[in-house]
C-alpha cells in the first residue's frame, strides 16, 4: 500500500471521527433543549391542574341545565379549589335552564366567590348567568347586553290556502293551540302572550339589579330594551366591571384572593354519560332513538320562548 493512499485513509478516518464527534455533541443538545421544553410543559400543565381557579366554559345555545350544574357543583365540593371563573360565549337560550344555572351560580358565590369572563358573545341568557356573579370581565369587542325575551312563531293561513292544506284542530281550553300557523293570532292571545313575557322580562331585570343595583349607571329598564352593547360601552353603563380577557380576568382573581403557588387555570369537565348495553337491548326497536338521546343534545325540544 502507498504512503498517499495511507494518508487518504487516515484523513477520512479522521474526519469520519470529528463529524460523529460534532453529531453526538448536536444529539446531547437537542435532548437536553427537549428536556428543558418538556420540564417546562409538564410544570404548566401541572399548575393548570391543580390550579385554585376553576373555569367553567357556557357555551353556544342554553337549552338544558345539567352539565353546567354539575360542574359548578364539583367545583364548589373540591376543597382545593378556591375561585370559580364562568367563561361565558353564549347567545342565551331557555329560561328556565337559564335560571337554574343563575340560582346555582348565587348559592355558590355566598360559600366560594365566582366570577365571569365573557368571551364572543354574552348576551341575553348568557348575560343573565354572568350577572349573578361578583365580578364580570369583558373584552372591548365583546358584544354584550340583549336583555328581552323572546316569541316567534309563524302564520302560514295563505300559505296553507294557495296549497289548499286544510289543519283541523280538536281542543280543551281555549288558549292550547296558541301559535297555532293555520291561522292568524288573536288580540286576546297576543295580549296574553304579550303579559307573560313582560313577567319573564321582570324576573330577568330583577335578578340583574339583585346583584348590580350599585353598578348600574342607568336605570335597568332603559338598558333592558333588547339592544346589544360592546364590551367598552358595557363597562360604562356598568353591565360589566372589567375589560380583558379570560387570562386577565385569572390573573386578577389570583392577585386579589392572594392565592399561593404559580398562576393558572384548571378547566373543569363535564361528566361523560354512559350508554349501557342493557339499556340498547331493552330497548330494541327504540335504540337508535336512545343512541340519539345519550349522544346529541340537539335532540331536545326547543322551548316556546327564550331568552
Amino acid at each position: 500500500m502507498s504512503r498517499e493512499r495511507s494518508k487518504g485513509i487516515v484523513a477520512i478516518f479522521i474526519l469520519v471521527s470529528v463529524l460523529f464527534f460534532i453529531f453526538i455533541l448536536f444529539a446531547f443538545f437537542t435532548v437536553s433543549k427537549l428536556k428543558d421544553t418538556d420540564s417546562l410543559g409538564s410544570s404548566l400543565i401541572e399548575s393548570q391542574k391543580n390550579s385554585p381557579i376553576a373555569v367553567i366554559a357556557i357555551e353556544d345555545e342554553i337549552r338544558d341545565s345539567k352539565k353546567v350544574v354539575e360542574m359548578l357543583l364539583a367545583a364548589e365540593e373540591e376543597k382545593s379549589i378556591k375561585a370559580i371563573l364562568l367563561r361565558i360565549d353564549s347567545p342565551g337560550g331557555a329560561v328556565a335552564p337559564t335560571q337554574e344555572i343563575y340560582e346555582e351560580v348565587r348559592r355558590i358565590d355566598q360559600k366560594k366567590p365566582i366570577y365571569a369572563s365573557f368571551g364572543s358573545v354574552a348576551a341575553s341568557g348568557g348575560y343573565y348567568i354572568g350577572s349573578a356573579t361578583r365580578k364580570i370581565w369583558a373584552n372591548a369587542g365583546t358584544l354584550t347586553g340583549s336583555i328581552g325575551v323572546i316569541m316567534q312563531m309563524a302564520d302560514l293561513s295563505e300559505l296553507f290556502k294557495f296549497a289548499k292544506f286544510k289543519q283541523e284542530t280538536i281542543k280543551a281550553g281555549r288558549y292550547k293551540d296558541i301559535g297555532n300557523p293555520g291561522r292568524p293570532m288573536t288580540d286576546e292571545e297576543r295580549a296574553y302572550l304579550t303579559d307573560l313575557l313582560a313577567g319573564t322580562h321582570k324576573q330577568f331585570m330583577d335578578d340583574i339589579v339583585a346583584v348590580r343595583k350599585d353598578r348600574l349607571k342607568k336605570d335597568i329598564t332603559e338598558l333592558a330594551q333588547g339592544q346589544i352593547f360592546h364590551g367598552s360601552e358595557a363597562k360604562d353603563f356598568g353591565l360589566v366591571d372589567e375589560i380583558g380577557g379570560l387570562w386577565h380576568a385569572g390573573r386578577s382573581i389570583h392577585k386579589e384572593l392572594k392565592l399561593k403557588g404559580r398562576f393558572g387555570l384548571r378547566y373543569m369537565k363535564p361528566a361523560r354519560g354512559r350508554i349501557r348495553l342493557t339499556d340498547l337491548l331493552e330497548e330494541g326497536e327504540d335504540t337508535l332513538s336512545l343512541l340519539k338521546e345519550k349522544m346529541s343534545q340537539s335532540a331536545k325540544p326547543a322551548f316556546l320562548f327564550k331568552l
